[in-house]
């Protein structure tokens, strides 16, 4: 169960990242993951780091480039804190379902979703009764990793900063989180999402991570089959623009280490373009 937990805190932004419509209007970035914000009334710069949450041991990789500016932050922000011992405790708690499955999906979508675990996960419905349709995507998400050696980037990157023994904070709550992706699909759109996860689609997102190719990445991420425009707006917009509230007071006084899901820096409505629009200057760390 331990490693279940762990898996579902890893997914969690990456279900949400990875399942939003394709934006009209995408401002074409530079490829880089680290991307430094100054300006504005800053008395120091701080830093946006993209991650994709979870990846294979031997493509995990963390570049001089970024290592330089978590040194030289005093703070890391993530989109939750998952340091908070509180937010652990709820999201073992969220990862059970508030019903079973079996009433919450009629018999035509469970039989779909058992057909999608044997296939995906080689478990059956009954096996995954008591849990969240949120668990259960983490199970086929990290079926669709091909490997079992996993690293979680924001895992590696508490440890890193307790071993700084700098501060640690968060952008939101897994309770909001979750109340977000809770009212953001219906159980036919979770349905699609489980049945569009594949290993061939995580490798070509792996192999545009490890490009730092923003542009690709965020237009292999941002899929209109899987879901509604209400859906991409509850999930990457709003959420983008409420972080937008939270990070100038967090960086006013200090150098902070921002690290969130890499699809959360693109698009007209992404973090990047937001923070220009705020009047920060954002530019890539290319080397």
């Amino acid at each position: 169960m331990k490693n279940l937990i762990t898996s579902v805190i890893a997914l969690i932004a990456l279900v949400f990242s990875s399942s939003a419509q394709a934006q009209t209007k995408t401002p074409k970035l530079e490829n880089s993951l680290l991307w430094e914000v100054s300006g504005n009334g800053l008395s120091k710069p701080s830093y946006l780091y993209g991650t994709v949450h979870m990846i294979c041991k031997p493509d995990y990789f963390f570049s001089e480039k970024t290592k330089k500016a978590f040194e030289a932050s005093s703070k890391l922000v993530l989109e939750i804190n998952f340091a908070d011992p509180a937010e652990m405790s709820n999201m073992q708690k969220m990862a059970m379902g508030k019903e079973p499955l079996s009433k919450l999906l009629n018999p035509e979508q469970l039989s779909k979703l058992d057909g999608i675990l044997k296939k995906t996960a080689g478990m059956t419905v009954q096996q995954v009764d008591n849990f969240s349709l949120m668990t259960v995507m983490s199970l086929i998400s990290m079926k669709s990793f091909g490997c079992t050696d996993i690293k979680l980037y924001e895992m590696e990157l508490i440890e890193l900063a307790k071993k700084r023994n700098i501060a640690i904070d968060g952008l939101e709550t897994v309770k909001s989180q979750l109340e977000i992706f809770g009212n953001a699909y219906s159980n036919d759109e979770m349905l699609t999402m489980f049945e569009e996860s594949s290993q061939a689609e995580t490798t070509k997102l792996v192999e545009a991570y490890k490009a730092e190719n923003i542009g690709n990445l965020f237009d292999q991420v941002t899929d209109e089959k899987i879901t509604s425009e209400k859906t991409k707006k509850m999930i990457l917009d709003n959420r983008n623009s409420n972080w937008i509230k939270e990070m100038p007071q967090m960086m006013k006084n200090e150098s902070v280490f921002f690290a969130v899901g890499s699809a959360h820096l693109g698009g007209e409505f992404g973090v990047i373009n937001l923070l220009r629009k705020a009047g920060y200057i954002v530019k890539p760390i290319m080397n």
